[in-house]
C-alpha cells in the first residue's frame, strides 16, 4: 500500500464549542460524523491567537518566535522549511486550496507579498502563478473574509468563470476609492456588518467554492500513485458576521444564549482586561507600531451579540456543508481507507466570553483551546474523547510520521502520531505566544492539564488559573498568597517548557 494521503480540513477563528456535538443549538452533521469516525480532542491549543503565526507553524512544525511570522502584517520567510516541501521530497504531490496568510496586506517596508493589493486582483496575474509556494505545488487561494475588499485571486477567477463578471460590485471598494459606497458596519466596526445578509449568493461565495475545488482536486488525483497532502483552508467562522442565505436566516437570534462578563472578573487581571469593559478606554499606548486588535472598547449590546452569534452559527452550518462534500467524495473515490484526516481551527474567538466579543490578548481558553478531530479507518480509534493535550505546532511533525518520514530537528512539535492511534500522552503541556505587537500586547501562556499561567514582556502582572477548580477562569490567582506554591511550580514548569521546545536542527555527531 502507498503511503497515506493526508487531508488537513481548517477553518478560521472557530470556538471549541462550536461543534453540533458541543452545542445542540448548532447543527453540524457532518462533523459530527467525522467525531463518530474519529478522535475528538477536547485539549488542543494554537501556538498563537493570531491567523498568521498560528498558520505557519502549521506548516513548519515551529513555533512564531522561530519561523519569523510573530504576527500578522509579517512575512512567513519563503525560506523556512516547510512540512509540503518535505512531503514533496518523498513523493508526495502537495495543494492548498482556500485561505493562505503567510504574508501581510501591504509592501509598506519594501518586502514582496503576494497577498496585497493590488496584486490580489491581478488575475492575469493569478492564471499564469505555477510556482511552489511554501511547499505547495498547486495553489488555488483567497484572502478575504465575507466582502473585504482583498478579494481576488483564484477565488474571483471562479467567480467569473460561474458568470459573476460584476464580483466587485458585493465587496467593499478598495481603499481610496471614492466612486464606490463604503458598506454600513455595525456598532463593532469592521467586525459586523448592519446587514448580516449577504446579498452575494450561496453558490458564489468562497465557503462553497473551497469545497468544490477541494473536491475537484480530490477527484484528479484519486487514481494518481503519488500519495497527496491536500490543505482545505476555510475563510469562516471569522467576522465580519455576514454570510449568504439561506445561511444567514438559519438560526433565529432570539434563541441565541450568550454569555457576559461575571461582575469583578476582571478586578484581579492584567489592566487591559477591565479597560475593555469602558466605553472609550485609552489603549493609545498598546497601539504600536500598528493597532493592537482587541485594544478597544468590547461594551456590546446584547441584541447585537445575538445576532452575530445566529451568524456565526450560519457560518459553521455552511462550513458542514462543504466539509460534508470533502467527506462523501474520499469515500466515492474509495479514499477514505488510506487517508489520514484531521480537522481543526487556527485560533478561538469570543462570543460575549468574559465580556470580549472577536478576539484579542486575553489568554482565556475561548481563545488559545481549539477544536481537533483525527480520523483514519483502522488507524485512529473511532467515537473516542481524549483529554491528552494537542497543538497545531505538532500538525507536521506528525504527518510526516504517519508518513513514515524522519522528523527534522528544526521542528519543535512534537509528534502525536502513536497518541493518535491511541497510544500514550505525546505531550503534557502546551505554549501560546502572542507576539502581536513587540512590547503590548506580548504574552506568553504554559498551559498544563489542571492549571495554566501567563507572562507578560512588561508590567508586574499575569494570570494563574486553576483549571479544575475554576474550570470558567473567573478568579485569577496571580497576586493569592494561597495559590504562591502553584505560581512558583507553574512559572519554573514555563521555563522548562520553553527549553524543552528549542529545536536542535542537527544532531550531535561527536564529542568534539
Amino acid at each position: 500500500m502507498k503511503s497515506p494521503n493526508i487531508v488537513l480540513i481548517t477553518t478560521d477563528q472557530q470556538h471549541f464549542n462550536a461543534l453540533g456535538v458541543k452545542d445542540p443549538k448548532l447543527k453540524t452533521p457532518n462533523l459530527d460524523r467525522l467525531c463518530g469516525e474519529g478522535t475528538r480532542f477536547e485539549r488542543a491549543y494554537c501556538p498563537s491567537p493570531v491567523c498568521t503565526p498560528s498558520r505557519a507553524s502549521i506548516i513548519t512544525g515551529q513555533y512564531p518566535s522561530h519561523h519569523g511570522a510573530w504576527t500578522i502584517g509579517v512575512k512567513l520567510p519563503e525560506d523556512v522549511p516547510t512540512l509540503g516541501a518535505h512531503l514533496m521530497a518523498a513523493g508526495y504531490s502537495t495543494a492548498l486550496v482556500g485561505k493562505a496568510h503567510f504574508q501581510p496586506l501591504s509592501t509598506a517596508d519594501g518586502s514582496q507579498s503576494l497577498e496585497c493589493q493590488p496584486v490580489l486582483r491581478d488575475l492575469d496575474f493569478w492564471r499564469g502563478f505555477n510556482r511552489v509556494w511554501y511547499g505547495f505545488e498547486h495553489l488555488e487561494l483567497a484572502r478575504n473574509h465575507a466582502d473585504e475588499s482583498h478579494v481576488g485571486q483564484h477565488y474571483a477567477i471562479w467567480m467569473e468563470e460561474k458568470g459573476l463578471p460584476d464580483w466587485r460590485d458585493y465587496f467593499q471598494p478598495l481603499p481610496g476609492d471614492a466612486a464606490a459606497k463604503a458598506p454600513k458596519v455595525g456598532p463593532k466596526g469592521g467586525y459586523t456588518r448592519a446587514e448580516r445578509h449577504w446579498k452575494l449568493p450561496a453558490d458564489l461565495h468562497y465557503t462553497t467554492w473551497t469545497g468544490e475545488r477541494s473536491a475537484a482536486y480530490l477527484k484528479a488525483h484519486a487514481g494518481d500513485e503519488k500519495p497527496f497532502f491536500l490543505w482545505a483552508s476555510f475563510h469562516d467562522p471569522h467576522p465580519p458576521y455576514t454570510v449568504s442565505e439561506p445561511w444567514a436566516s438559519m438560526y433565529d437570534p432570539d434563541a441565541m444564549d450568550v454569555d457576559q462578563v461575571t461582575p469583578g472578573e476582571h478586578d484581579r487581571n492584567p489592566p487591559h482586561f477591565a479597560m475593555t469593559q469602558q466605553e472609550n478606554p485609552d489603549f493609545s499606548a498598546w497601539h504600536l507600531p500598528y493597532q493592537a486588535h482587541g485594544c478597544e472598547s468590547h461594551v456590546y449590546p446584547v441584541d447585537e451579540l445575538k445576532k452575530d452569534k445566529a451568524t456565526y452559527f450560519g457560518m459553521m452550518s455552511f462550513l458542514d456543508a462543504e466539509i460534508g462534500r470533502i467527506l462523501d467524495t474520499l469515500d466515492e473515490l474509495g479514499l477514505t481507507e488510506n487517508t489520514l484526516l484531521v480537522f481543526t481551527t487556527d485560533h478561538g474567538h469570543f462570543l460575549g466570553q468574559h465580556g470580549l466579543v472577536a478576539k484579542g490578548p486575553f489568554h482565556y481558553e475561548d481563545m488559545l483551546r481549539i477544536p481537533m478531530i483525527v480520523r483514519m479507518p483502522g488507524k485512529v480509534p473511532a467515537g473516542v474523547v481524549s483529554e491528552d493535550i494537542q497543538s497545531l505546532v505538532d500538525l507536521a511533525p506528525t504527518f510526516l510520521d504517519a508518513a513514515g518520514l524522519a522528523v527534522p530537528g528544526e521542528m519543535q512539535g512534537v509528534s502525536q502520531w502513536d497518541n493518535w492511534q491511541g497510544g500514550e500522552a505525546a505531550r503534557d503541556f502546551a505554549i501560546c505566544e502572542n507576539r502581536h505587537n513587540p512590547v503590548m500586547p506580548h504574552a506568553e501562556t504554559y498551559i498544563e492539564k489542571d492549571a495554566k499561567v501567563t507572562v507578560y514582556r512588561q508590567g508586574d502582572f499575569g494570570e494563574l488559573f486553576d483549571l479544575v477548580n475554576d474550570p470558567g477562569e473567573i478568579n485569577n490567582l496571580w497576586n493569592e498568597p494561597e495559590a504562591a506554591t502553584l505560581k512558583t511550580r507553574m512559572l519554573l514548569a514555563m521555563v522548562q517548557g520553553v527549553m524543552k521546545s528549542e529545536p536542535t536542527r542537527m544532531p550531535r555527531i561527536a564529542g568534539a
